[in-house]
C-alpha cells in the first residue's frame, strides 16, 4: 500500500508537468499524459495488467509493463540521438557560415591595406568555394 502511495505521487507530478508543457509541446505532453495515466491505473488495479499480459501471452503483468517501459525507453533515447546529430549538423553549418564570412571580412581588409593581394586572396576564396 506504501508503494501504490509513492508511486501515485510521482506519477501525479509527472502529470501535472505534462500539462504545464502542454503549450510548448502538445504531443509530448499528451503521450506523457496517456502513459502516466495508464500508470496510475496499473498501480491501483495490478490485477488487470496481469489480465492483459495473460492475454498477450506474458506470464506477468508486472513483465509485460516492464517490456513496455523498455521499448518506450528505446524510442524515446533513439529520438534524443536523432534530435542531437540534427542540432550538431546545424551547428557544424553555422561554424562554416562564420569561418567563411570572417574569412571573407579579413580578406576584404587585406585588400583595403595592400591590393596587390588581391590575386592571392582570390584564389583563396575560389578554392574555400569548392570544398
Amino acid at each position: 500500500m506504501i508503494a501504490q502511495f509513492i508511486l501515485s505521487i510521482l506519477l501525479v507530478g509527472i502529470v501535472v508537468y505534462a500539462w504545464s508543457e502542454y503549450a510548448r509541446s502538445p504531443a509530448v505532453a499528451v503521450l506523457t499524459l496517456l502513459v502516466a495515466s495508464a500508470g496510475l491505473y496499473f498501480v491501483w488495479m495490478p490485477e488487470h495488467s496481469t489480465q492483459l499480459a495473460e492475454a498477450v501471452g506474458i506470464g506477468r503483468g508486472v513483465d509485460l509493463i516492464l517490456y513496455i517501459w523498455v521499448c518506450l525507453s528505446l524510442i524515446v533515447l533513439l529520438n534524443l540521438h536523432l534530435k542531437l546529430r540534427t542540432q550538431m549538423e546545424l551547428i557544424t553549418a553555422l561554424t562554416r557560415k562564420i569561418a567563411l564570412a570572417d574569412a571573407r571580412s579579413a580578406r576584404a581588409q587585406t585588400e583595403r591595406r595592400d591590393p596587390s593581394s588581391a590575386f592571392a586572396a582570390t584564389a583563396v576564396d575560389a578554392e574555400s568555394r569548392s570544398s
